[in-house]
């Protein structure tokens, strides 16, 4: 991609507008001290002492914060929290980020807030390290108001948007923003309206309508039955009949060998993974990707274009520890000269 071409797909950023519908979440941090170790008095176990504790939003609102980090002019996030503590503080950091619409973001009694508590312990000239995470999900049906008021959300804002990005994050169907009933309000864009919608899913997209389809490598072969060794020919060519059968471009992540994009007409892309530059760490990469293919798409991108910025942003966002990152345009615009040493 050469530089006149970047700043021409990224300029057209500030003037887009990006409905992310999913399962928003919550990331805490409680950043742990090993210095100030203890044992408990009563219980004899190991104390660990926060000493800071952050939040961001998580999952959808990854993908969220990557979008915001690349200057959409307005993003309208289609999801829900709970009437809880850890709610508050999710719709307040989705609130402190540019951009964000928060008029189809519902707080409802009906359901908790998706949490993932993370603690971290930090120590002076060492990568932060990850503890056992407590996560707080719901485990039960999403009850049916909270439903049908997020399909309307979703078919209202198919009128008005230039990408919609769907994320299904949670681990039971039915329980989270993705139920069968918001999958029906996608095939009911305004004719003549070529939005790109672009979704991921955590369980697989096996029974989504005809979308843009995002997945990794494990994801692909349990939807088209791949076999055999998994070479880059062959992810190609399963990722080409899907996009077929869709009618819809088809990308996959394949961690350190790069991306793929099949597009419906049989042709594959392949751009292939930036060199590393120190330690990594992977939390949010695929979530980097999805933001940038849609807002590249949106942009009027094509598919090894979308691709190279997907390239760009997930590598920096690896390098970045201890968080769930963002890369945005100027940080892409720096390592652009790296996709010339890419194979």
């Amino acid at each position: 991609m050469t530089p006149e071409r970047f700043q021409a797909i990224t300029a057209r950023y500030p003037a887009l507008k990006i409905a992310i519908v999913g399962d928003f979440c919550l990331d805490r941090y409680l950043e742990i001290d090993p210095a100030r170790a203890e044992m408990s008095i009563e219980t004899n176990l190991p104390v660990h002492h926060v000493t800071r504790v952050r939040a961001q939003p998580g999952a959808a609102g990854t993908i969220l914060c990557n979008v915001a980090a690349l200057g959409a002019g307005a993003i309208y996030p289609v999801g829900f929290c709970g009437e809880d503590g850890e709610g508050f503080e999710l719709g307040r950091a989705l609130a402190a980020l540019p951009g964000v619409r928060l008029d189809h973001f519902i707080t409802t009694p009906l359901r908790r807030t998706f949490t993932y508590c993370k603690p971290l312990v930090v120590e002076p000239g060492r990568p932060p390290r990850e503890l056992n995470r407590l996560d707080s999900k719901n485990w039960t049906p999403t009850p049916a108001p909270v439903a049908a008021a997020l399909a309307a959300a979703t078919r209202a804002l198919l009128a008005r948007v230039d990408a919609v990005v769907v994320m299904d994050q949670v681990d039971v169907a039915e329980t989270g923003v993705v139920t069968q009933t918001l999958l029906g309000a996608l095939e009911q864009a305004p004719q003549g309206r070529q939005v790109p919608v672009i979704a991921d899913s955590r369980r697989g997209l096996r029974g989504f309508p005809p979308v843009i389809f995002k997945m990794n490598a494990a994801e692909l072969v349990a939807l088209t039955g791949a076999q055999g060794v998994l070479t880059m020919e062959r992810v190609g060519a399963a990722a080409a009949q899907l996009a077929r059968q869709n009618q819809r471009v088809v990308f996959v992540t394949l961690a350190e060998r790069g991306l793929v994009g099949a597009a419906p007409d049989g042709s594959v892309e392949h751009v292939g993974a930036l060199p590393l530059r120190g330690p990594i760490d992977i939390v949010g990469a695929g979530d980097s990707v999805t933001a940038n293919l849609a807002l590249a798409l949106a942009a009027g991108a094509g598919v090894r274009e979308a691709l190279e910025l997907a390239a760009l942003a997930s590598s920096l966002v690896i390098h970045q520890l201890g968080t769930t990152g963002t890369a945005s345009v100027a940080q892409m615009q720096a390592l652009l000269p790296a996709l010339a040493h890419v194979r």
